[in-house]
């Protein structure tokens, strides 16, 4: 079975080897089987409850390659975790592109020798010089685009903020819904989810994430969590065709452009994105964003809603104008 296929893996410990997917179609037929009953009850149940991400019954949709860009990770780069998700034998459809932002340290030099130890799983794209984050990673999505390995791509943060068994979750999402093209991770603090935020970052984060949902009407909890997947589509390309305006904040960039290709519809983008609360996120020190940075980003945001605004504008009118020299 290719990576692109959809695969049925039951990996939930108590009924391990109970349940093959031959049995479980025999109990979809109507047959009685005990062990295919009870393991399909638990699963509804708990599907959602904090069993142990790596306990779940999971279905993996088509090949992800997510984007890593990283800049002088050499220090902060958790490569024996990296390593450890692609040794367990699971997720075998989840690959890395790991993008090189024209490090001055030992970053390179890292990534390739840990390309030699997962050459299938595993590439890394070079970047000179340094070009910022917004270009790394969209230099890194058009690459896996353009590759036509992947159904999904995205961006994760190189420190592992957040977990990598989070983008099985993400996908498990994406998988029994078709229509979504974008899937958020968010970091909400909630009783049995555990998130380790500094306080200072997370009020000045909720006022940035409450101003971007009032400028682009989106009811946008987290907007720049760096943990994001999208499934791979023609408005992707075109989302991605030119370099970002903003340093700091392309996530909200990318938010608004999707929202022109949709003509200012709403409604019509909330039915394509999902934000998935993380069951863990770690403020891990050594980040390159700090508190001052949010001020510069109100400053970026107000660029990006006046080009919004603009794009909107000059859809409409190309819209109108081809209406009038249809009729």
């Amino acid at each position: 079975m290719s990576a692109g296929d959809t695969i049925a893996s039951i990996v939930y410990a108590p009924l391990q080897g109970a349940c093959t997917e031959d049995r479980i179609r025999e109990s979809v037929d109507g047959r009685k089987d005990k062990d295919c009953r009870e393991f399909r009850t638990q699963f509804h149940r708990h599907k959602e409850a904090a069993i142990g991400p790596a306990e779940k019954y999971y279905t993996l949709p088509a090949a992800c390659c997510v984007v890593i860009p990283c800049y002088n990770e050499e220090a902060r780069l958790p490569v024996s975790e990296y390593a450890q998700f692609l040794s367990s034998g699971r997720d075998e459809n989840i690959r890395f592109l790991f993008v090189n932002d024209g490090s001055t340290d030992g970053t390179l030099a890292t990534l390739r020798t840990f390309q030699e130890q997962f050459p299938e799983r595993v590439e890394v794209l070079d970047l000179q010089p340094n070009r910022g984050k917004a270009e790394a990673v969209r230099q890194g999505m058009l690459h896996v685009i353009a590759s036509g390995r992947a159904g999904v791509t995205g961006f994760w943060d190189a420190d592992l903020a957040t977990p990598l068994y989070e983008i099985r979750e993400m996908l498990n999402v994406m998988a029994p819904k078709p229509e979504l093209e974008l899937v958020f991770g968010s970091r909400v603090k909630l009783l049995g989810r555990d998130i380790q935020r500094q306080a200072l970052r997370h009020y000045l984060g909720r006022c940035f994430a409450t101003a971007v949902s009032q400028l682009l009407d989106l009811p946008i909890y987290d907007s720049q969590c760096g943990a994001k997947l999208f499934r791979v589509t023609p408005d992707l390309s075109q989302v991605l065709k030119e370099p970002f305006h903003s340093r700091w904040i392309f996530d909200v960039e990318i938010l608004a452009r999707f929202l022109t290709l949709f003509g200012g519809d709403t409604h019509r983008m909330g039915e394509k994105i999902y934000e998935l609360p993380l069951s863990k996120w770690t403020d891990v020190a050594g980040s390159k964003v700090h508190p001052l940075d949010f001020f510069r980003a109100f400053g970026e945001l107000m660029c990006i809603y006046r080009s919004y605004r603009r794009g909107l504008r000059g859809k409409n009118s190309s819209a109108g104008a081809l209406s009038v020299r249809r009729v």
